[in-house]
């Protein structure tokens, strides 16, 4: 026994970055932080740098992320310009591992097919506008094939010797989303065609993924408040074609939602849109179950998976 006490102290001295320390991942949002872990596996340690009951547009950066970035060897970000506040933490840390272009750097919206680019002149006037298309990708959750993808190929750069694990994890988590793909398109078989009001424009690629009609949001414009004119004419356009259903996420003020859901007689239904949004939301295939019973229930339809 203390022969084998003596080696393994000698390992340690010898080789202080042992072979069983985890890959230390820093993650822009909640929903990456889950994504991480399901490819990492244990071989990963994940903090996000934001939690999911935040507007990830407006993440205020704090010393604590800086120091967690400091630590990391691979730092996962939403990028398209949704999440630029993390620059100044990565420029603030000082860790070469986890700058743009760095092994440890990695944008997990590379080959995601992006909507709504804008065409033109992109100004203020358009309210906040992202340049590379709209950045809620994450929404469609067909995507997490791409996004876990982009996440395989950031953990083995930065850990080659667990390739293996982590393609093996990924293909199983693979393997776990299409089976969800298809009880979602179940569920959301009888909300084809629905007319709906958000917020904020954020569900674009939800939108796609399960054939819902994005009629308008409470928003004038992206980042714009509603102005009482903008709500009135909301309201009538609403009437006019009897759009049932207001979606928010948590994060947004809820009184000019409620004031149109009132003068409408639309079902306003407040929702998650990452991993920690509301209690019981602990995972990423819990956004999706939560947002499609939530419509499914305000409209009053089951779909083909009751």
């Amino acid at each position: 026994m203390k022969r084998t006490s003596r080696l393994a102290a000698l390992f340690c001295l010898l080789f202080p970055a042992a072979a069983w320390a985890k890959l230390r991942v820093a993650a822009t949002t909640t929903d990456l932080e889950w994504l991480t872990e399901a490819v990492g596996g244990e071989s990963v340690e994940v903090e996000s740098l934001s939690t999911g009951d935040q507007d990830i547009h407006f993440v205020e950066p704090r010393p604590s992320m800086v120091m967690r970035l400091k630590r990391a060897d691979v730092l996962v970000r939403t990028g398209l310009d949704l999440d630029m506040w993390a620059d100044s933490l990565v420029a603030a840390a000082r860790n070469g591992k986890v700058v743009y272009g760095a092994p440890g750097y990695v944008d997990a919206s590379v080959g995601i097919e992006l909507l709504q680019i804008p065409v033109g002149k992109v100004d203020a006037a358009m309210g906040d506008i992202h340049v590379f298309g709209n950045p809620h990708y994450w929404l469609d959750p067909a995507n997490a094939a791409v996004i876990t993808k982009n996440i395989l190929d950031g953990l083995v750069r930065g850990d080659p010797k667990n390739e293996a694990a982590f393609t093996e994890n990924r293909e199983r988590f693979l393997a776990a989303l299409d089976a969800k793909l298809k009880e979602w398109d179940l569920k959301a078989a009888g909300l084809k065609g629905l007319k709906l009001v958000t917020y904020h424009n954020s569900w674009v690629y939800f939108a796609k993924r399960f054939g819902v009609e994005l009629f308008g949001n409470i928003e004038p414009k992206p980042g714009i408040p509603p102005s009482p004119s903008h709500l009135e004419r909301l309201i009538s356009m609403m009437k006019e074609d009897g759009v049932r259903v207001i979606m928010a996420e948590t994060y947004y003020p809820v009184k000019g939602s409620k004031m149109v859901a009132e003068k409408t007689g639309a079902e306003l239904v407040i929702v998650p849109s990452s991993v920690g949004g509301l209690p019981g939301i602990k995972g990423y295939f819990d956004v999706f179950d939560c947002v499609l019973n939530h419509l499914v229930d305000a409209v009053g339809v089951k779909g083909d998976a009751r």
